[in-house]
């Protein structure tokens, strides 16, 4: 399958008006590192996340490699050995430098970068100015794929900050956030599904990641779920509970890995003076016991759940409960990066199912029935990603609003814990 079949606009008007979708989507990236100092854009704090200096090259890279380089025929490369320091994992184009070690380039500099994401914006601009008839369906659609590859990493760039001046000392901000609403969260119950035979997956116009596809039928049989996410008052009973000490509540591994890094909280959260605090993007703030547990690995949202005698959601019941709702909530753009306390339930469906925080779902990431991966190098994009990894849906306080839909499949490691991740809970029907 090639990137062309999704059919996106090729008009010239309809290219003019992605010109500028790309120049704001841009600026976005830029406009997230203005807070960091000049010494924050190499650190990396571990070999999963990236420094932010990596993130703006990387972003930039892509649109070279897979737009410019194929198809600005008049394009020179801003520099020979950037195709193998900011290729992630595409092992068809080329070499990569070990993901463990992009803190250590200090070269090229942060200016050098910004030079380098100049080139890029400029000819891309261009380019999407004149493209050539026969290949302007093909254009356009890997320059959508590479702006919502690039929002990708605006929330992965949140993400590395957060984790990197969580381990200084000084537990620096990187911006200032809202203060704390003291809204209260409404109680959480049962909001049951009839189950049967339903549809799932990216169907019509629009964009989507390969591995949203093809659309195809699965049965369910009735369940319910939770009306809410799972707050941090919440979690702190499970915890309370002796929940990081009982194994029978853990998966095995989850039960080693609590031992062996010597879990006894959710990432981030800290006892100091006799209460609990959450090392945030604002800094060091005292937990707000109201809003929804974040920053919890699948195993720890697994175990949770089965301390409440509930389950997590599988994928499929996920998108069907989601499937029709206005994709509304809290997200990147209301600039808070913290989930919020959940409001009332809407009429058509539980709240919070869009933005807050990631929702671990029980289902292994793996391909649908019929799944091809998109032809040539971007098949690498998801596709070879499909084994060892849990499936999360829809999206967080840190993702762009015009990222998310329902169908999209979100997938990290059963032990990742830096992501704005969350716990939604399931059961089945009486």
């Amino acid at each position: 399958m090639s990137l062309a079949e999704q059919r996106l606009p090729q008009r010239t008007e309809a290219l003019t008006a992605l010109a500028g979708h790309y120049r704001a989507v841009r600026l976005d990236t830029e406009t997230l590192c203005r807070p960091l100092a000049l010494e924050d854009y190499g650190v990396q704090g571990m070999a999963d996340v990236s420094p932010p200096k990596w993130h703006l090259a990387h972003t930039a890279w892509f649109f070279e490699r897979f737009v410019l380089r194929p198809y600005a025929h008049a394009y020179r490369v801003f520099h020979a050995r950037y195709d193998e320091l900011f290729n992630s994992y595409y092992q068809t184009v080329g070499a990569c430098w070990p993901r463990e070690r992009r803190g250590l380039l200090s070269r090229p500099t942060v200016g050098e970068v910004v030079d380098y994401r100049a080139q890029v914006d400029a000819a891309m601009v261009a380019l999407l100015g004149a493209v050539p008839v026969p290949v302007r369906e093909e254009v356009a659609a890997r320059t959508v794929l590479g702006l919502h590859h690039e929002q990708q990493h605006q929330e992965l760039l949140l993400a590395d900050i957060q984790y990197n001046f969580a381990l200084n000392p000084l537990r620096p901000a990187y911006r200032e956030t809202s203060a704390r609403s003291g809204d209260k969260a409404p109680p959480w119950r049962w909001l049951d599904y009839a189950g049967g035979l339903c549809d799932i997956g990216h169907a019509g116009a629009g964009f989507a990641y390969d591995n949203e596809t093809p659309r195809h039928a699965v049965y369910l049989r009735g369940y319910r779920l939770a009306s809410r996410l799972a707050t941090c008052g919440e979690y702190l009973e499970f915890m309370r509970d002796d929940g990081y000490r009982r194994p029978g509540l853990w998966l095995a591994d989850g039960w080693a890995k609590v031992r062996r890094e010597g879990w006894t909280a959710p990432l981030y959260w800290e006892w100091r003076e006799g209460a609990w605090w959450r090392m945030g993007l604002g800094g060091l703030e005292p937990l707000d016991l109201e809003e929804p547990v974040c920053h919890v690995s699948f195993y720890e949202a697994e175990a949770y759940a089965r301390w409440r005698g509930c389950r997590l959601p599988t994928e499929a019941e996920w998108e069907a409960a989601a499937a029709g709702m206005e994709i509304t909530g809290q997200f990147r753009e209301a600039g808070r990066y913290r989930p919020a306390v959940a409001g009332a339930v809407p009429a058509d469906g539980p709240a919070q199912m869009f933005g807050a925080a990631w929702e671990w779902t029980q289902s292994v990431y793996a391909p649908y029935p019929g799944f091809r991966p998109l032809a040539g190098a971007l098949g690498e994009y998801n596709g070879k990603f499909m084994c060892n990894q849990m499936v999360l849906r829809g999206g967080s306080c840190a993702t762009p609003r015009d990222h998310i839909r329902a169908s999209y499949r979100n997938f990290f490691y059963p032990w990742d814990r830096w992501p704005f991740a969350g716990i939604r809970l399931a059961g089945d029907v009486p």
